[in-house]
């Protein structure tokens, strides 16, 4: 009995390392995966599965877009998909994209469509801008014309996507930019705001003859003004704060001259009051003098009473002269 026991044990043993050794092989090796490919009419080995496992590659990565492609009626190598895995980029996208622009007969390689995907682009995003345009509105644009009027004008920008430049080519950043330059020159060209408002197609022309898609990932079909507006009178706000500025410089200025005129009637008081201070000093030396020359005999005493006389008179026709004065006034 311990024999028959013992036996079961280790067939119990043997059976259980046999259920994981076949579930470690199914994990590492996918067969299930490679049945599929195989009816789907991908010929890939097993042993090419377990390199992309020992090559850290997800296999249902590669093998499922490829059986995409191959059902869609492209030809495409196992090597190719996976080497543009291992570089970072997105198997499935490139591939959607290729069965994109095959459908709509396209030239687009795989080579190209790896690189739109690897330089950051949406690749399938750009095959369907493609096929179908996009429309790029702009924020509002405000320009000022020859007289002074703001035009606020808003675009709307039918591009479509250029397979050829979509690496390294611009976005659609810059075709706003470009968009808003030339909706600024045109209005700014001309000589009254009601030529825009009369003729708002003058602007989509002129801005499309400037070939703005140059250098960019798009290919601009049509620009249409959405919406043209009246803005501000920008002349006569210059103007107006021209005419401030001009009034508040001479208000400075005649408040310099006067602060000078205050500064010189300050100036000539104080030269005034100096020359009295003079005056007061002479006329202290005069009673000094006359008695210098009375002591030295050079003036009388009758010549000092006709002086002392002359000062009265003189005295008393100015006091008579200011109060014919003042009764005049």
């Amino acid at each position: 009995m311990d024999l028959l026991g013992n036996g079961y044990i280790g067939i119990i043993i043997t059976a259980v390392v046999i259920l994981i050794l076949i579930s470690v092989f199914l994990r590492f090796v996918p067969v299930g995966l490679w049945v599929t490919a195989y009816f789907s009419g991908v010929k890939v080995g097993i042993g090419t599965l377990v390199g992309m496992r020992l090559r850290q590659v997800s296999p249902h990565s590669i093998i499922r877009p490829l059986i995409k492609a191959t059902k869609a009626g492209l030809h495409l190598s196992t090597d190719e998909l996976e080497a543009h895995y291992l570089a970072g980029g997105n198997v499935n996208a490139v591939i959607d994209a290729l069965i994109a622009s095959h459908r709509a007969e396209i030239d687009l390689e795989f080579e190209k469509a790896a690189a739109i995907d690897l330089a950051g682009r949406n690749v399938f995003e750009a095959v369907q801008v493609s096929v179908n345009p996009k429309v790029i509105v702009t924020p509002d644009i405000a320009a000022v014309a020859k007289d002074g009027i703001e035009i606020i004008a808003k675009a709307k920008v039918t591009v479509r996507a250029n397979i050829e430049r979509l690496v390294g080519g611009a976005g659609e950043d810059t075709i706003i930019a470009r968009v808003g330059e030339g909706v600024v020159t045109t209005v700014g060209s001309a000589e009254k705001h009601s030529d825009v408002l009369e003729n708002p197609d003058m602007i989509s022309q002129t801005v499309l003859g400037k070939g703005l898609d140059a250098g960019t990932a798009f290919e601009i079909l049509s620009i249409d003004i959405a919406d043209v507006d009246v803005g501000r009178n920008i002349g006569a706000k210059l103007q107006t704060e021209q005419a401030e500025a001009d009034k508040n410089i001479a208000q400075a200025k005649a408040e310099e001259r006067r602060s000078m005129a205050i500064a010189q009637e300050q100036e000539m008081r104080a030269e005034t009051q100096k020359m009295r201070a003079k005056v007061v000093e002479a006329e202290a030396e005069v009673p000094l003098a006359m008695s210098e020359a009375l002591r030295s005999g050079n003036l009388g005493v009758m010549d000092y009473y006709k002086m002392k006389n002359v000062n009265a008179d003189t005295e008393m026709r100015t006091a008579i002269s200011g109060q014919s004065s003042e009764e005049e006034e």
